[in-house]
């Protein structure tokens, strides 16, 4: 029997798709990977993902990962061979359960992100991982890219936030490692590995994650700067006046706002006159425990600190909760706009926070010497050192012939990484983009011992091949 009607046998002709259904699946979210595939398969419990791999297995057929499909480096799109299975996670969307005495919520895989953060909110808690994606991503492609996102600067990625899993082996064995313990000292730490090996080690079904107070409030201000290197002292002077109170800190390059509210003209920059053309802005938030006055005192009085010392230009503090939303979505707008303005050559770094500034300057310089007219599209998590540094192509070149730069504009910026101490990948994960720039900066020893443990775990080699190991 052919693997294609073992699978309908098992999950039920609906939940194999073939043909024009199988179409969505093919294609990355920024559309630069098409791929083929033998169908797409809808288990609907851990058991019949076991099933299901098992089925693979015999077969021979890679398979591949997929949750919301809002991936960015094309991690869960097949290749152009036709013969894998795309695993759809969406059906396993059941919260499982939550633990307020312990602050943990044990959730399945295909639950979208925002439902999550929903459900934790009418149980009186916090789950903070967030991200622009989050109506549609899932926490398995969470997980399993080791998101980051806008309150990582207090909460951590998220690996920090998942205690235990549960997960399918490339074998169709299940491990519940579903502990919400925060001490467990018995020897690997297997969650861990998991999580960020972007589906190639085995499949992740379920997570305990890790729960939070509500804030009493929160305050939001959006402040311009003259440099980046004012954002860099502003943020330290955050850190000292707020400690862990900072949840969020974003570090925005003019551009980015300009080119939000040319493409979306119903949003507003919040400031007039010079301020509103400064060159950089940062976005900050603040978490209160006690009440809205009491962090809006504190917001005000390391604000105008900030400003008399020349660290910030101008600054608004969000007067409620609708004004603060509006502020982050100006920042959430940034990928849409960019979108809009066409392809551009995205990089997801990280450098250590006090070289940032001399990054961009060095960085900004290197790239105008040798494609002169490239647009700089730079925002990201200054809090933790993570930088979306995106190279737009000048307005009088084609696409095309901007995009065939792709290489030597990646080995520019990601050897000026290395020469600063980063990492080519902070939050979105190698998958296909930079599988083989990985080759470049990662020793032979680490990228030997990487390939060792995905042929101990996985030595069929089926599970999403051509992902993150060349």
């Amino acid at each position: 029997m052919s693997l294609l009607s073992e699978l309908q046998n098992l999950l039920g002709a609906a939940n194999v798709l073939t043909g024009p259904d199988l179409d969505p699946h093919l294609t990355d979210w920024r559309g630069r990977y098409h791929g083929k595939a033998l169908a797409a398969a809808r288990p609907g419990s851990t058991a019949e993902v076991a099933e299901t791999v098992r089925l693979c297995a015999r077969h021979g057929a890679p398979i591949v990962p997929q949750g919301g499909n809002t991936g960015m480096c094309g991690g869960a799109t097949p290749d152009r061979e036709g013969t894998a299975v795309i695993l759809l996670l969406g059906r396993l969307n059941r919260i499982r359960g939550i633990d307020t005495d312990n602050d943990t919520m044990t959730v399945e895989a295909g639950c979208v992100l925002q439902s999550l953060q929903e459900a934790a909110r009418d149980a009186g808690r916090l789950f903070p991982l967030s991200l622009a994606a989050e109506g549609s991503c899932t926490i398995g492609g969470n997980l399993a890219t080791n998101a980051g996102g806008t309150q990582v600067l207090r909460y951590g990625n998220a690996r920090d936030l998942a205690l235990g899993l549960e997960v399918v082996t490339p074998q169709g064995e299940i491990w519940d490692g579903l502990r919400g313990l925060r001490k467990d000292n018995t020897g690997y730490d297997l969650r861990d590995l998991y999580i960020g090996s972007e589906g190639t080690l085995g499949i992740i079904t379920a997570a305990t994650l890790k729960l939070y107070p509500l804030p009493v409030a929160r305050c939001t201000a959006m402040l311009a700067l003259p440099s980046a290197q004012a954002g860099v002292a502003l943020l330290s002077r955050a850190r000292a006046g707020f400690g862990a109170s900072l949840t969020g800190f974003e570090l925005i390059a003019g551009v980015c706002l300009d080119s939000v509210v040319h493409h979306f003209p119903e949003q507003r920059l919040p400031f007039d006159g010079p301020s509103a053309r400064s060159p950089w802005f940062a976005l900050m938030e603040l978490s209160d425990s006690e009440s809205e006055q009491h962090g809006r005192e504190r917001f005000e009085a390391v604000l105008e600190q900030a400003i008399e010392a020349g660290e910030a230009l101008d600054a608004v503090i969000a007067e409620n909760v609708a004004q603060g939303a509006a502020l982050w979505h100006l920042r959430e707008s940034i990928p849409l706009a960019e979108a809009k303005a066409g392809k551009s050559i995205k990089h997801d770094i990280s450098v250590p926070i006090s070289r940032i500034a001399q990054f961009i300057e060095i960085t900004n310089a290197r790239l105008q010497q040798r494609f002169p007219g490239v647009r700089h599209v730079i925002f990201g998590h200054l809090g933790d050192g993570n930088l979306h540094y995106n190279v737009s192509r000048p307005v009088d070149q084609e696409e095309a012939g901007f995009l065939a730069l792709q290489p030597a504009v990646y080995e520019l910026v990601h050897d000026s990484v290395r020469e600063h101490g980063g990492s080519i990948s902070a939050e979105h994960g190698i998958g296909q983009l930079k599988r083989d720039e990985l080759t470049r900066y990662k020793s032979p020893l680490e990228l030997e011992l990487m390939k060792t443990i995905k042929h101990a775990l996985d030595p069929a080699g089926i599970m999403n091949p051509g992902k993150l190991l060349a």
